[in-house]
């Protein structure tokens, strides 16, 4: 059964792929619908990424921009989860932050970059900025949300048996809304990824944004089209590999699945 999934799987790829070099031949060769250049094919994009790779451009673009988006969003973990308890603690921030919190999540990215390079510069602080103000809104919801799908009941039953106000976080509340805090944790991480190329766009240093940026200002459409294609397969990797992982673990040993 697994192996019959892996060949459709692998099928619907071909497919797709047939699909693109189709279209393409279609846009460009039958009907002339646009010229070769401005529109990129599988053929092409398989040769952007080898140059890529063989000269280690996208080595170097991955790496650094894996690090700039872990070290934003590790910042945007601690300084959420902080803005998440003093609202679930505090009715007066929770009647007046939270709103204010839900409007700035709703800002696209690219808002702040103005501020970023007026506050740091061009240089690795503002990215990180960009990333930071991109993610950590959604982890302090998604902590507010977590904490009040709590049942009342554990906390009642914990106060019976005598946990102190000071372990009443660690020992029962977190542990009870972690599956919520991973899925916030698993959305976050998308905006952080998001904010990253709004935050790369702008710097002149490695990084896959700027990898994306000198395609289009060498109007090479396939070695745009191949950090795109980059770009989406961490994403994937990254949410399959790690965070629904993570996610379905818990889930299981809470008998939810």
């Amino acid at each position: 059964m697994k192996t019959r999934k892996i060949i459709g799987s692998v099928l619907f790829f071909i497919g797709l792929i047939a699909l693109w070099q189709l279209l393409y031949v279609a846009a460009t060769d039958w009907f002339a619908w646009a010229k070769p250049y401005a529109v990129p094919h599988p053929a092409g994009v398989v040769e952007s990424a080898k140059t890529l790779l063989v000269n280690g451009t996208l080595f170097a673009a991955v790496g650094k921009s894996m690090l700039r988006v872990l070290i934003g969003f590790v910042i945007s973990v601690v300084v959420g989860v902080l803005f998440g308890i003093l609202i679930i603690q505090s009715e007066y921030f929770s009647r007046n932050l939270k709103p204010l919190l839900l409007g700035v999540q709703t800002l696209p990215s690219i808002c702040w970059v103005p501020f970023a390079i007026l506050w740091f510069g061009l240089n690795e602080s503002a990215i990180i900025f960009v990333v930071v103000m991109g993610s950590v809104f959604s982890i302090s919801l998604a902590v507010e949300s977590g904490i009040k799908e709590v049942p009342p009941i554990y906390i009642k039953a914990a106060k019976t048996m005598g946990v102190s106000s000071g372990k009443m976080y660690t020992k029962v509340i977190f542990p009870a809304a972690l599956p919520s805090f991973v899925a916030g944790l698993k959305q976050a991480w998308s905006f952080a990824w998001r904010a990253l190329m709004s935050g790369e766009v702008m710097s002149a240093s490695v990084g896959l944004g700027y990898t994306l940026m000198i395609g289009r200002d060498l109007a090479d459409i396939n070695q745009v089209m191949t950090v795109m294609l980059v770009i989406i397969l961490i994403g994937i990797v990254i949410d399959k590999g790690v965070f629904s992982t993570v996610e379905n673990d818990l889930l299981k040993k809470r008998g939810l699945k």
